[in-house]
C-alpha cells in the first residue's frame, strides 16, 4: 500500500489541555522521562509555545501531496505531526503551507526534518520544531503518504489523535487519557517550595536528598 489517507481523530479536549497549559515541558520532564521528542528538534520561533492535537502524517523524500491533502482538512487546535523517513534533503513546509495550516486554525507543526523560508514563518508568527533548514523541497507527486497512522518522530511513538505539548525546552508526546493525571501532578510539584526552603537557609543537597544518599553510598562502600 502507497497512500493511505485516514480520517481525522478525535481532538484531546479543550480542558485538558488548558489545565496542561499551567506548566510547562521541563516540569514535567523533571520526573516523567517517557513521551519526549529528542533535542534535536528546535524550535524556529524561540519562544513558541502549543498544545493541541496530533495530525500525523509519513512521507519519503520530495513526495509532500498526503501534506497538501492534510493542510485542507485541519481544524482549530490540531498540530501537524510528520515523520519524514529519515529524509534530511528536502523541506517539506515553508511560507506557502505555513500559511494555508495557519489560516485553517493549526496550531504549529513538528517536522522529523528540514524546513524552508524561515523568515516567512516567523512573519507569520506559525510555531514550526524542525531539524534545520535547506533549499531543496518536496513536491506534490502523490505516489505515496499516509495520514493518520502511528509514526515516529523524534524518537518518540505517536498516534493521531495524541496530545502535543511543545515549548522552549521540548516536546511532549501524551496519550489523551493522560494528560490530566500529568498536569494535576506537575501542577503540584511547581509550587517553588525548595527557593523558600533554600532562603530559610537549607542546602540544595539535604532538600533533594542527594546529600544523604552519596553519604549511604560511602557507608557501604569497602
Amino acid at each position: 500500500m502507497n497512500v493511505l489517507l485516514n480520517p481525522m481523530p478525535p481532538q484531546v479536549p479543550a480542558e485538558a489541555l488548558a489545565l496542561l497549559g499551567q506548566t510547562d515541558t521541563v516540569t514535567i520532564g523533571h520526573r516523567r522521562l517517557r513521551g519526549f521528542m529528542d533535542g534535536g528538534l528546535r524550535p524556529v520561533l524561540p519562544a513558541a509555545r502549543i498544545l493541541g492535537t496530533a495530525v500525523t502524517l509519513q512521507f519519503p523524500d520530495r513526495d509532500s501531496a498526503v501534506l497538501h491533502h492534510a493542510v485542507g482538512l485541519l481544524r482549530p487546535g490540531d498540530v501537524l505531526v510528520i515523520d519524514r523517513m529519515h529524509d534530511r534533503t528536502f523541506a517539506c513546509l515553508g511560507g506557502g503551507v505555513a500559511f494555508a495550516a495557519q489560516h485553517a486554525g493549526c496550531l504549529g507543526a513538528i517536522i522529523d526534518g528540514p524546513i524552508t523560508d524561515p523568515d516567512e514563518l516567523v512573519e507569520f508568527g506559525f510555531p514550526v520544531w524542525a531539524r534545520g533548514v535547506a533549499s531543496t523541497t518536496t513536491r506534490p507527486f502523490g505516489d505515496m503518504g499516509f495520514m493518520n497512522v502511528l509514526v515516529s518522530v523524534g524518537g518518540v511513538a505517536v498516534k493521531p489523535g495524541d496530545a502535543i505539548f511543545a515549548d522552549a525546552t521540548g516536546i511532549l508526546v501524551l496519550d489523551p487519557a493522560e494528560v490530566v493525571a500529568v498536569a494535576t501532578e506537575a501542577l503540584a510539584r511547581s509550587g517553588g517550595g525548595s527557593r523558600a526552603r533554600i532562603e530559610a537557609g537549607e542546602r540544595l543537597g539535604d532538600i533533594s536528598g542527594a546529600t544523604t544518599r552519596l553519604q549511604q553510598t560511602i557507608a557501604k562502600q569497602p
